[in-house]
């Protein structure tokens, strides 16, 4: 499957995301209530609504918000491949999904197109498409999965692809650059960091740039997984 794919018709991508507030205490009262009620099950292991908040309040949909989507193509020069990166970041998130929103809907929208990103399906690409709907934003054309059989939503996963059908076990980036030998750079923050560097440093370009380093990691694994060599740094074009 892989060896049919056109890579240049590829938009990989990847976001960051915070809670909607830094503390739990600073919700209203009915938001704080119905995500009590959504982690109960989470709290029988003896973690508080409050613990539990710092952990998944960004992660959650309905009580997170993106701050960053970082996209990457590959570009077909002469002399090789280069990676092509762009950001979208923004206090205000309604800002930045329709930005994105005009990317997919300008550029992505053919049957030729695929969406890729590491464990995509589970989170990136239904994270996006829910906070859209929240403001009322019409999903774009890959985003808008509804009623398509699985083989006509044009969504790329290298989680699902590296499962080989197995739902057993849950594998990182990281762990897959790792093993595939992927060289990359250390990253000042991880994950658990963005939303402390969102709201306690106010610092977007830090996100951004630890964003686009997960893009340029995922486009290398999905190069391995096709058999190809990796773009080396020099060709890597970041915005």
């Amino acid at each position: 499957m892989l060896n049919k794919i056109n890579l240049e018709k590829i938009l990989f991508l990847d976001i960051e995301t915070v809670p909607q507030t830094y503390d739990f205490k600073d919700l209203d009262d009915t938001t704080a209530e119905l995500f009590n009620q959504k982690t109960r099950f989470q709290q029988k292991d003896g973690k508080t609504v409050e613990e539990i908040y710092g952990e998944r309040g960004g992660i959650l949909a309905e009580f997170g918000k993106i701050v960053c989507i970082s996209v990457g193509y590959i570009h077909q020069t002469h002399t090789g491949k280069e990676i092509r990166l762009k950001s979208f970041y923004h206090d205000d998130e309604e800002t930045l999904l329709k930005q994105f929103a005009k990317l997919l809907n300008d550029h992505y929208s053919s049957p030729y197109h695929l969406l890729c990103g590491h464990n995509a399906k589970e989170f990136d690409f239904p994270y996006i498409a829910r906070r859209m709907l929240i403001h009322g934003i019409p999903l774009p054309p890959p985003l808008d999965i509804a009623g398509k059989k699985p083989w006509e939503v044009n969504h790329l996963d290298t989680l699902e692809l590296w499962k080989f059908g197995d739902y057993k076990h849950y594998t990182s980036l990281p762990l897959l650059c790792h093993i595939f030998k992927i060289p990359t750079p250390k990253d000042d923050i991880s994950g658990a960091d963005v939303a402390r560097v969102y709201f306690e440093e106010n610092d977007l370009e830090r996100i951004k740039v630890y964003c686009e380093k997960d893009v340029v990691a995922l486009i290398q694994l999905l190069l391995k997984m096709k058999g190809d060599g990796l773009v080396e740094e020099g060709d890597i074009i970041y915005s």
